[in-house]
């Protein structure tokens, strides 16, 4: 199986460093040459330090290193953190002969524990020369970024531009703490196409918004997360410099992965049982489309109906009015669908329906619950899941 170990001029590892009691806590990622680089992170007012470090270390638009700690944020950790996130990145600065402001740092785990600096950067230290683009490699990294998830994401895509093949692979991880606006995520794309870093960063800004700013979880919007993509031209193809068929195409690619992988992680949600993908037709602008599927799919009654298999759809729609998008309910329709589409509303007017076959339609693990509103003709795409016991279980235990 193809991951990321197949885009050329990148080498990985991923390791045990003490952090975590037995899984793998440490991720390292190095292209053999400055990428183009581009990222997105939280919008959460508070940040955790690697963020803090990286928004600038961004603003070059060329990155060769990503340094990932897991079991822990740094985040609420003040001067010690912001520290420790500088010794490491001045650890993979000094193993591998990379400028510092070419390298970026990420984190991810509990908040407000002091960052164990020490074994982290001994880690570092000891695990660069483990670098290599092997496949295993891609495996391993996969797993050393995960917290609360069940399995790692890994994504990958070829296609080509003219004549050049070109590769592009990702690494993600996001169980809980998902919310629109990117949640408890971190995401990692590596690409071997030549393109302008600027480009890049509107591109990838673009891309999330329709993918990871469409996901939602639990409400909670993290501290910690970020999404970045370094592409290293060692592909060889004619540099992408303008908005032409080669930028068009990439920008499909990208957000066929980030799709794949924004999927990935509801579907990984904590405690969940079932992936809802909800479609929001008909309205005057994406962005009312958009506000509604995020008020919908983040309502609790929402979820723990679909959770219990509830047919009791009058939640959904009364979610939807109160999503601060203005609407005609009487030319409201509503669909549900898994293996067969079940119509729900027509026109406002709610039409007669199985509800035995309904229920049946709700056990279900991947469902599509579908508003059309006949008002316009934007529309979106977003995705989330319901809300069971083991999602109070696995947070109510969570430190402890």
């Amino acid at each position: 199986m193809e991951n990321i170990t197949n885009v050329r001029g990148f080498r990985y590892w991923g390791a045990h460093t003490g952090v975590k009691s037995k899984r793998r806590d440490l991720g390292l990622i190095v292209s053999d040459k400055p990428a183009s680089a581009a990222a997105v992170f939280t919008r959460n007012v508070v940040v955790a330090e690697p963020i803090k470090i990286c928004r600038e270390h961004i603003k070059n638009g060329r990155i060769q290193a990503i340094v990932i700690n897991s079991g822990n944020a740094n985040a609420c950790t003040g001067k010690q953190g912001y520290i420790g996130a500088q010794a490491m990145i001045a650890a993979v600065s000094e193993e591998l002969n990379i400028p510092r402001e070419q390298i970026l740092v990420a984190s991810t785990g509990v908040i407000g524990r002091e960052l164990p600096t020490e074994k982290i950067v001994a880690g570092i230290r000891e695990n660069a020369a483990k670098l290599t683009s092997r496949k295993v490699a891609g495996s391993l990294l996969a797993s050393a970024i995960l917290t609360t998830d069940t399995f790692p994401k890994e994504g990958f895509v070829r296609f080509r531009l003219g004549d050049t093949e070109i590769n592009m692979g990702a690494v993600a991880k996001g169980s809980g703490m998902i919310h629109p606006n990117m949640g408890t995520m971190l995401g990692f794309i590596m690409c071997d196409a030549a393109i302008k870093p600027e480009l890049l960063q509107e591109m990838l800004g673009e891309v999330v918004n329709d993918t990871f700013n469409m996901i939602t979880v639990d409400g909670d919007t993290s501290t910690n997360d970020m999404v970045a993509i370094l592409s290293n031209g060692a592909a060889g193809n004619e540099e992408i410099t303008e908005k032409d068929e080669s930028y068009a195409l990439f920008k499909t690619k990208l957000f066929e992965l980030c799709e794949h992988l924004a999927r990935m992680i509801v579907s990984d949600g904590e405690g969940a049982s079932k992936l809802i993908e909800y479609r929001v037709k008909g309205l005057a602008a994406k962005d009312q489309a958009r506000q509604i599927i995020r008020t919908v799919s983040d309502s609790a009654l929402v979820k723990t109906a679909l959770f219990g298999r509830d047919p009791n759809w009058g939640r959904i729609v009364a979610a939807a009015g109160r999503a601060g998008v203005s609407f005609d309910p009487d030319k409201t329709d509503l669909y549900i669908s898994a293996d067969t589409e079940i119509q729900i509303l027509k026109g406002g007017q709610p039409l007669r329906v199985n509800l035995n076959e309904l229920k049946r339609l709700m056990r279900s693990t991947e469902i599509a619950i579908t508003l059309h509103f006949n008002q316009g003709e934007a529309e979106a795409k977003g995705w989330g899941c319901d809300l069971s016991y083991e999602y109070v279980r696995i947070n109510a235990e969570y430190t402890t």
